[in-house]
């Protein structure tokens, strides 16, 4: 059995020798301009940025002139720019309610109307009891009258010493009698007159009125209800002008104004802008937060934006319309350093240190480090090195549709496809 497995062994070595040396050989034999030799020849050169390496395809960009806008982004509920609870001036039972949910209203249009006939019962007494008190008046008046000729006499005699002088006072206490109770029936008469004043009002209180203009927001009470000095029957909302309360955050908070220009997008109307600006900002910080509250008021006469619904703001923070800009690919931070890859001459990329300024979604501003119409990466910036050959794509693009060209024209190909 050992034998056996000696044999084994022995047949396999010796196969495996003839095997190696084969191969060898045949390898030997390959000429040094096939692709397996160039393929060997090229593999010690290959690397990053070494000669003989193959360039990266890149996207290249010029540096040019265009707008850049710095914008703040903030997001909210909208409000109206009013909205008011409509509340009786007096107690009573509803005897209508005029409008509904969602109508318009105007200012001083009634909306709700109490029961009034008690009013009017008090109201038509008081005005019995001024015709009373004028009656009375006039009455006073007379007796003072009457009074002021009964002293003119009793004067008259007492000089001619027909009469004493007790009866010359008691003359002149009676006449001052009389002039008091015309006095407090005057005065009697303004009083009630006060209380009609007051129950006209009430008796107009008793129709309510809406305070602003707007839309009914909220129907409370129906007729037949009975409604409180405080009972909000119903509400109206202003939505001429819609806003939308935002918290600003500390590094915002210097770079928007009050009257910065906004743009409103809601999800009820994609795609479509709505224009308005800040109204006001706070001038503290809530300590809880560490936030600052602003307002940004829309205009909506077509009455399209509705309280309640989700915005989303742009609050433009600066513009400028000529900047030297580039595109936000192209800038790039390397330990530190930020910049922008430059295509020289030979294609090659060299990394140039830039200080940049406003930014928006695609563009970013160039301060200094590079003029307008220098050729820098853009798509590819984060994957080469400084001092490394690229190709642009389009460059790229062309080069192998033109070999691809060729190919099919060279005698290899024919003789190969002759065999």
């Amino acid at each position: 059995m050992n034998k056996i497995l000696v044999g084994v062994a022995a047949v396999a070595l010796v196969g495996g020798g003839l095997w190696y040396v084969r191969s060898g050989a045949s390898d030997a034999a390959v000429p040094a301009g096939t692709a397996a030799g160039a393929s060997g020849a090229a593999a010690p050169a290959a690397g990053r940025g070494g000669r003989g390496a193959v360039p990266m395809t890149v996207d290249v960009g010029t540096v040019g002139r265009s707008e850049v806008v710095d914008s703040v982004t903030v997001v909210g509920n909208l409000i109206g720019r009013a909205t008011v609870d409509v509340v009786p001036r007096v107690a009573g039972r509803l005897e209508s309610v005029l409008v509904q949910l969602g109508d318009r209203v105007t200012r001083g249009q009634p909306v709700a109307k109490l029961e009034d006939r008690a009013i009017r019962e008090q109201v038509n007494q008081v005005r019995a009891n001024i015709e009373v008190n004028q009656a009375t008046l006039k009455a006073r008046e007379n007796d003072a009258l009457v009074a002021r000729n009964s002293l003119d006499r009793a004067r008259t005699s007492f000089e001619r010493g027909l009469l004493s002088q007790q009866g010359l006072e008691d003359a002149e206490a009676r006449y001052n009698s009389a002039v008091s109770q015309v006095t407090v029936a005057q005065a009697q008469l303004v009083s009630t007159q006060a209380r009609l004043d007051e129950l006209s009002v009430t008796l107009s209180d008793t129709t309510v009125l809406s305070p602003v203009d707007g839309f009914v927001g909220k129907r409370n009470l129906d007729a037949g209800a009975f409604a409180g000095a405080n009972t909000v029957i119903l509400s109206v909302v202003d939505i001429g002008v819609v806003r939308m309360v935002a918290n600003l955050v500390e590094r915002d908070f210097r770079r928007v104004q009050a009257g910065a220009p906004a743009v409103v997008e809601v999800d009820a109307f994609p795609g479509e802008q709505f224009s308005g600006q800040v109204s006001r900002v706070a001038p503290i910080f809530d300590p809880a937060t560490r936030t600052a509250t602003m307002e940004i008021e829309v205009p909506n006469p077509g009455y399209r934006l509705k309280p309640g619904m989700y915005a989303r703001v742009q609050l433009t923070t600066e513009r400028k319309p000529n900047a030297l800009t580039v595109a936000r690919a192209a800038v790039v931070d390397i330990q530190g350093r930020r910049g922008v890859y430059v295509v020289g001459d030979g294609e090659v990329a060299r990394f140039q240190e830039v200080q940049t300024g406003l930014s928006n979604v695609d563009r970013i501003e160039i301060v200094s480090g590079v003029t307008e119409g220098t050729r820098v990466v853009t798509t590819g910036a984060l994957a080469i090195r400084d001092g490394e050959r690229v190709v642009t794509a389009d460059a790229a693009r062309g080069a192998g549709s033109g070999s691809g060209g060729r190919a099919q024209t060279t005698p290899a190909a024919s003789s190969r496809g002759a065999s």
